[in-house]
């Protein structure tokens, strides 16, 4: 016969010991809704460009991803559509006119070096689209910088619009910057075409309004929280504005800093990466003073030839992302330290 006071069995398992419903395949498609504006806005100025570089990325990091888990005989995690926001995140960060096939080997190399190699998602230090992006800026740096001629300078004086056709905002500056001279007048005709996206950049960092519109939809979605893309544009504004305060002539407005390159989809796309950014909330906004002190640094210091600042700024704190982590821990309940 059975004891009739037969004490309970508990099974003990390590944590989480409760689970909130999300998964990867979740995040990823909440990314890549977010980023549709975005596509829109780059399809609208950008035409078949947009269409044939996002096409390409993606396609060849889906076969990529596929190939690298069939090598190393493991699962297939083409699924979780990490590779293709992967593809999404690179080719925004193209200029339109790049060559196809230097957008394949960039796609290959992101999959198989940045993220395969470490074990594939989770296991990657640096963000696969930002550490492809900057292999391909010193691999094809011709192409990585032709931008095509368009009006956005219009309003600019006559032989500074002439310069400007083939020019981004921020390399108007930083020619500038590093010669000395003025910094050129943007008028509220040129701020709007940054707002909207009408102007020479990357396929998807142009438009900051489609930008924030999917910075919202993540922030809503509690995909991502307010601490990153906060302190990483907080700072980057407080520079800017400390900056033109003490050398009006010479620096460029804070607003122009915040509205022209890949701050925005840096800061809400790429620096919010799980994996790569700090855990802690502490950390996190550690992270994000970081990106953006490194931002204004490069693009600021006069000595520099390179006008952008974002991705090389991400990827520097990815590497120290280990050391933030270990120096923000939260303190264990029931313990002193």
């Amino acid at each position: 016969m059975k004891p009739e006071n037969q004490p309970e069995l508990y099974i003990i398992s390590s944590s989480p010991h409760t689970h909130e419903g999300s998964s990867v395949e979740r995040i990823m498609l909440d990314v890549l809704i977010a980023l549709a504006p975005a596509f829109a806005a780059s399809l609208y100025f950008f035409k078949l460009d947009a269409l044939r570089l996002t096409g390409t990325c993606v396609a060849t990091c889906l076969i990529a991803e596929w190939l690298c888990r069939k090598a190393m005989k493991r699962e297939s995690s083409i699924r979780d559509l990490s590779a293709v926001v992967t593809g999404v995140l690179l080719a925004f960060n193209l200029p339109p006119s790049l060559p196809t096939w230097m957008a394949v080997a960039g796609s290959l190399f992101a999959i198989t070096i940045c993220k395969q190699i470490f074990g594939g998602l989770g296991y990657n230090v640096f963000n696969p689209a930002l550490a492809a992006r900057a292999f391909m800026l010193i691999s094809f740096t011709g192409a990585m910088t032709h931008w095509s001629s368009s009006d956005w300078a219009a309003s600019l004086a006559s032989g500074a619009a002439d310069a400007a056709t083939g020019a981004t905002p921020l390399g108007l500056i930083k020619e500038a910057v590093k010669t000395g001279a003025s910094i050129p007048h943007f008028s509220t005709a040129t701020i709007m075409k940054l707002a909207s996206g009408n102007i020479n950049g990357c396929l998807g960092e142009t438009s900051a309004l489609a930008l924030l519109l999917g910075g919202a939809y993540l922030l809503y979605r509690k995909v991502i929280t307010w601490h990153i893309p906060t302190a990483y544009i907080g700072t980057v504004f407080i520079y800017a504005c400390i900056l033109h305060m003490v050398s009006p002539a010479t620096s460029a407005l804070p607003h122009m800093h915040l509205l022209s390159g890949g701050l925005i989809i840096g800061a809400f796309f790429m620096a919010t990466d799980m994996v790569t950014s700090p855990v802690t909330k502490k950390g996190m906004l550690i992270f994000g003073v970081g990106c953006g002190i490194i931002t204004m640094l490069i693009r600021t210091v006069k000595t520099g030839s390179y006008p952008e600042g974002v991705s090389f700024a991400i990827l520097l704190m990815n590497a120290i992302t280990p050391l933030i982590n270990r120096g923000c821990r939260n303190r264990v309940f029931g313990t002193k330290s």
